[in-house]
């Protein structure tokens, strides 16, 4: 019985003697000039380059969960600004969707789940003594409208992003692919 693991290094064996790669050879930077933060939802993986008309090479695409930005510092807000100063990109599009899994997240949900797989209470004790605020880090949104104000919100406001550089917030459907504007950044510097 051969592994996961095993499958993937083997089909990877093929790819790269068979040059399947070829099709996909481009460039680091974005044709679009574009950043896009959006969900790690396995739904988005096709349907959203498809839904937005992204081509190979076209943009530069982060994913987490929820494409929720936690803190200003982080990687996420540290890609943005690698991706706007190193690579070219001059617009951030900030895509969340409906139906999403970290819609109504509860830090209790996954925590139950990580002591089921083992962790035990006093690994979770220790993270909360040294100051980790678990429970605001593993938790959710109510209304994925109001994640996405918040996540362009720290971009827009970041202290190292230009301000000429339009932050856009938009809202895609997993099931449809259609997108629903909830901030136009074009808007936003004009005002």
């Amino acid at each position: 019985m051969s592994s996961l693991l095993e499958d993937i290094l083997n089909y990877n064996q093929a790819f790269v003697s068979e040059k399947l790669y070829e099709p996909f050879m481009t460039t680091q930077f974005p044709n679009k000039k574009l950043v896009i933060l959006t969900c790690m939802d396995t739904r988005l993986k096709q349907l959203l380059p498809r839904a937005i008309n992204l081509q190979k090479g076209d943009a530069i695409i982060i994913k987490n969960a929820g494409a929720v930005i936690s803190h200003p510092f982080g990687s996420i807000m540290r890609s943005i600004i690698v991706a706007i100063y190193e690579l070219g990109a001059q617009e951030v599009l900030v895509i969340g969707h409906h139906n999403c899994g970290m819609a109504k997240l509860e830090a209790n949900s996954v925590l139950d789940k990580a002591k089921l797989r083992g962790i035990d209470q006093d690994t979770l004790e220790v993270l909360r003594y040294s100051g980790v605020n678990i429970d605001a880090w593993l938790k959710g949104f109510t209304e994925v409208e109001d994640s996405v104000k918040h996540s362009v919100d720290i971009v827009k406001n970041h202290p190292l992003l230009p301000s000429n550089i339009p932050i856009h917030g938009l809202i895609i459907d997993p099931k449809t692919g259609k997108l629903d504007t909830v901030i136009n950044g074009y808007q936003e510097i004009l005002a």
